[in-house]
């Protein structure tokens, strides 16, 4: 019996770290890798018992928990291949998920019942266990179920090249597909992340973004379980909240995405609360804008950005603190085990300051999605690199630099502009919080730029004042035609913005 997957993680902190507090959760409450393997031994056993091995889904629909990651790992060890659900979906999205991955158990939080049930006639996996106290609630089971030895034979052979997860994408190019990650993926993904931000054991994690994410999973919760470090669970992010936990709880790592890092620095608790153990703070989502930088190295603080999708596990590269000010615009260098080359469309690769599309390649790339062999060889070169679909460029010293989708590309006059470009000069704008910029047609450019913005309550912004700034910072083909002022971006659960929707609203 040979055991290489993520399976076998938490038996061997049991053995190297047993008393060390691995989860904080609630309102204070702990649970130390000792309890947290036993926990995952009594999950395995409640899967086991309903014939759950080798190969099948095993479907979690809740907020961050203890028992997410204890059916996480307790999948894991029985060969079963673990998926998340994504908590902001409607029944008919839930229902889908649950269909096209087969799920043979679904196990999800009591207040999910009521799109659960709605959800259930489009697919009615054999068992759906709760984890609260109910009639078919999982701590029941697991107390009666026989807790497994770490030396048994309980634990199914796996390999890193045995799938792990199946992560459904947030869908901003159509209807969801499940990328499948392997044990290998996601090894390497933590590897990665223990690496380039040095997470160490003595670190304490504060999970703010729903695990149900690959970031939140792959970079955040693994590489702390890897390194034997402590997670604070939130089951939301509420700034005040976050920050109270951060003095209280010695905070020392932290990921988030832009409005993330902002809500928390407009609080008034910013300025009072104690952050001096923050050490590690990494967004992802979008660049961060100056003004969110300033705020946090008024505090001594700045940031590890990056850039990945779900199909990398989901990091591809990362721009250290040092670089922040440097390189401002750029997402970083690849991880340590990746590798980023930028092709033309007849796939050749591109010199430094070219845009193309950015490919990857390495050990946490997935090897396709489920159920779609199209799509997966639609995915990949004839040489094996992952087509992201994104564009970008890579400058002299090999720092990536993201310029936008390829869809979302805008052709202007026969001109290219690339959206990403304009939302981090609209970033900078005083009062524009958040801002997304799409091509609407356009009868003699083809298509011209729009900027969609939320702006901070009283502040004054307009078209005007937009492209007044703007002008002279790029060329004048660029400047947004027109500046809409909405309340919220529609966004994934991953903090991207659903450009869709804002082209189907406003006629792009």
């Amino acid at each position: 019996m040979h055991q290489h997957g993520i399976g076998v993680w938490v038996a061997k902190r049991r053995l190297k770290s047993p008393d060390r507090v691995a989860l904080v959760h609630g309102d204070g409450a702990t649970m130390t890798y000792g309890q947290f393997a036993d926990a995952a031994d009594r999950v395995s056993a409640v899967l086991r018992q309903r014939g759950v091995g080798k190969g099948d889904a095993v479907a979690y629909l809740g907020e961050n928990s203890p028992e997410f990651l204890q059916v996480m790992f307790g999948a894991a060890q029985v060969g079963a291949v673990f998926v998340p659900v994504n908590t902001r979906l409607a029944a008919p999205e839930i229902g889908y998920v649950l269909a096209d991955c087969d799920a043979r158990v679904l196990i999800h939080d009591p207040e999910f019942a009521t799109p659960v049930a709605a959800a259930l006639p489009a697919a009615r996996p054999p068992y759906v266990i709760v984890t609260a106290e109910g009639t078919t609630d999982l701590p029941g089971l697991a107390r009666l179920a026989r807790a497994v030895d770490a030396g048994s034979t309980g634990r199914t052979d796996t390999g890193p090249g045995d799938p792990a997860a199946i992560v459904y994408t947030s869908g901003t190019t159509g209807r969801a597909k499940g990328a499948v990650l392997t044990h290998g993926n996601l090894t390497w993904v933590a590897l990665n992340c223990v690496v380039d931000y040095d997470v160490v054991s003595t670190d304490v994690a504060l999970m703010i973004s729903p695990l149900f994410h690959v970031a939140s999973l792959g970079m955040g919760a693994l590489p702390v379980i890897l390194k034997g470090a402590t997670m604070v669970l939130e089951k939301g992010f509420e700034p005040g909240r976050a920050l109270a936990q951060i003095a209280r709880h010695g905070v020392t790592m932290l990921s988030g995405v832009p409005t993330t890092y902002q809500l928390m620095a407009d609080h008034p608790a910013w300025a009072s609360t104690d952050l001096s153990t923050l050490a590690k703070l990494t967004c992802g989502g979008s660049a961060v804008p100056a003004r969110i930088l300033h705020a946090y190295e008024t505090r001594g603080l700045s940031f590890s950005q990056g850039y990945g999708m779900t199909e990398a596990s989901p990091g591809v590269t990362a721009l250290p603190p040092p670089m922040t000010r440097a390189k401002q615009g750029s997402v970083g260098l690849p991880h340590f085990f990746t590798d980023v080359r930028i092709t033309d469309p007849t796939g050749a690769v591109l010199p430094a300051g070219v845009v193309g599309e950015i490919e990857v390649a390495g050990p946490n790339v997935f090897p396709g999605y489920h159920g779609r062999p199209e799509a997966t060889a639609e995915a990949f070169t004839a040489d094996g690199w992952f087509r992201s679909g994104d564009l970008g460029h890579l400058d002299a010293d090999g720092y990536l630099h993201v310029t936008g989708r390829l869809k979302d590309m805008i052709i202007s006059g026969g001109e290219n502009i690339y959206p990403a470009e304009l939302e981090l000069l609209l970033g900078e704008i005083d009062g524009v919080l958040s801002a997304a910029v799409i091509g609407v047609p356009d009868e003699r450019w083809g298509e011209v730029p729009w900027a969609i913005v939320t702006v901070r309550e009283g502040a004054s912004v307009d078209t005007d004042t937009v492209r007044a700034y703007l002008d002279g910072r790029i060329a004048r083909y660029k400047l947004p035609k027109n500046v809409v002022i909405v309340d919220e971006l529609p966004r994934t659960a991953s903090g991207k913005v659903r450009k869709a929707d804002l082209r189907a609203r406003f006629g792009g």
